[in-house]
């Protein structure tokens, strides 16, 4: 074991006894090495304190589910979390675990299925901040509301990466263990920051862990995925989960994901799948022939044909494909490894079949693609019949050339959004009204 860890945990012992107004913990935990190396050396610190005499102030174990995680590490991380909540209670560690997800409009099937948001890359990454970094961040943000101020506990390495030893060194104070954070009255405390590598594997391999167990399932995940950490995201500075990093599995930033590869290649073959879906969203992330374009003949032009900014959403039959995929993928999974596991939520269909009617999207619906695969109804007359009688308002207040125009005009606003920019959209709702104004003289004349 690392000669440095008993002066680690000391440390870490010292900084949770400083009198500072009690500000609560808020440690980072995502299943990887380095945020279980965090979390034992914390649980080991606090354990060396007489019992009764713990519980200084709030601490929160925070684990982020982007409900598109790896499913094979979801089920380990969750697993690990309902051990730690149990050996904390008979062990008497202040420890409370905070699971945190997306809101239902931010979640990725959401955005990528119901409103058509292309597959993310690294020109338009529009996954980090709503899947990882706002959900944390909210709770931590209501902990500051009622604490006034937060410490971060971070499993973060500067050898881990030159990204984040740029990240660690850029926000510390010499001389001090507390970092500020981005979030005014959040800092961060990073402890294991100097460790190495292999020290971390020494000390998990010779250490089991105190909420029981070993760490035997850890370590063969990364032997099998050959992967690295996937850290709790707090902001922009924390590099992507890509490359051979455990993380989403519908991740497009990167053009393989090494550790999905690896899983399979050592007897995960029910993953094939999952790997099929992503492999078609890199594939077709920048097809055009996916993508909406407005031309001002039918629809509106927003940039240039040959501008990438130019293209718009996924169309509705392409949103439809991928849908199909997702459902039959999810099946096929719960067949050969329980129901359990769960790709797309009911929640999910719902929201997403919300949007393609607010989209005008009448001739694809989601009740009839789940019920082709799953064979079985799933109702959403509910939400239809309020869509079509918005229809049918529409078209009793106003003629049926107004409507095309209102919904055109919606298309613009949401297209707009889409890509995170609303320069022109002044001049494309002017145009979008000449050209209705013409087409109406003509046919007068």
């Amino acid at each position: 074991m690392s000669i440095r860890i008993p002066f680690i945990e000391q440390e870490i012992l010292d900084q949770y006894l400083i009198e500072d107004n009690n500000r609560p913990w808020v440690i980072g935990f995502s299943g990887g090495k380095d945020s279980t190396l965090l979390l034992q050396l914390v649980w080991n610190a606090l354990k060396q304190l007489p019992e009764g005499t713990r519980y200084l102030r709030d601490i929160y174990i925070v684990c982020n589910d982007t409900l598109v995680e790896n499913p094979r590490i979801v089920q380990f991380v969750e697993r690990t979390l309902h051990r730690l909540e149990e050996a904390a209670v008979i062990q008497d560690i202040p420890f409370k675990v905070q699971r945190t997800s997306p809101v239902l409009e931010d979640t990725f099937w959401v955005k990528l299925l119901g409103l058509g948001y292309p597959a993310p890359n690294n020109s338009f990454r529009w996954c980090t901040e709503r899947l990882k970094i706002d959900p944390t961040t909210r709770f931590i943000q209501s902990q500051i509301s009622q604490k006034g101020e937060v410490i971060i506990l971070l499993g973060t390495r500067s050898a881990e990466s030159s990204n984040r030893a740029r990240s660690i060194k850029k926000y510390e104070v010499k001389g001090q263990r507390l970092r500020k954070h981005i979030l005014q009255n959040a800092f961060v405390y990073a402890p294991i920051k100097d460790i190495e590598t292999n020290e971390v594997w020494q000390y998990l391999m010779q250490v089991p862990p105190p909420w029981g167990g070993t760490h035997k399932e850890l370590v063969t995940l990364y032997r099998n995925a050959n992967s690295g950490d996937c850290p709790l995201v707090i902001d922009d500075t924390t590099p992507s989960c890509g490359n051979s990093r455990f993380g989403c599995w519908v991740c497009t930033v990167v053009s393989r994901d090494k550790s999905m590869e690896g899983l399979i290649e050592n007897g995960e073959e029910w993953m094939w799948p999952l790997m099929e879906l992503r492999d078609e969203l890199v594939l077709n992330r920048n097809n055009r022939e996916m993508r909406e374009v407005f031309r001002r003949q039918d629809r509106l032009k927003i940039r240039e044909a040959d501008d990438e900014e130019g293209w718009g959403p996924y169309t509705p039959e392409y949103r439809a494909k991928i849908l199909d995929m997702v459902l039959k993928a999810q099946r096929e999974i719960q067949q050969s490894q329980g129901e359990t596991i769960q790709l797309i939520s009911h929640q999910e269909l719902v929201a997403i079949q919300v949007l393609w009617y607010r989209d005008g999207i009448f001739n694809q619906k989601v009740s009839d693609i789940y019920n082709r695969i799953y064979e079985t109804p799933i109702d959403m007359s509910k939400h239809e019949d309020k869509f079509r009688e918005e229809e049918e308002l529409l078209h009793e207040v106003f003629e049926p050339d107004h409507v095309d125009l209102i919904q055109k005009s919606l298309k613009i606003m949401k297209t707009k959004s889409l890509m995170v920019r609303k320069r022109g959209l002044q001049n494309d709702i002017e145009n979008l009204l000449e050209e209705f104004l013409v087409k109406k003289k003509q046919r007068k004349g």
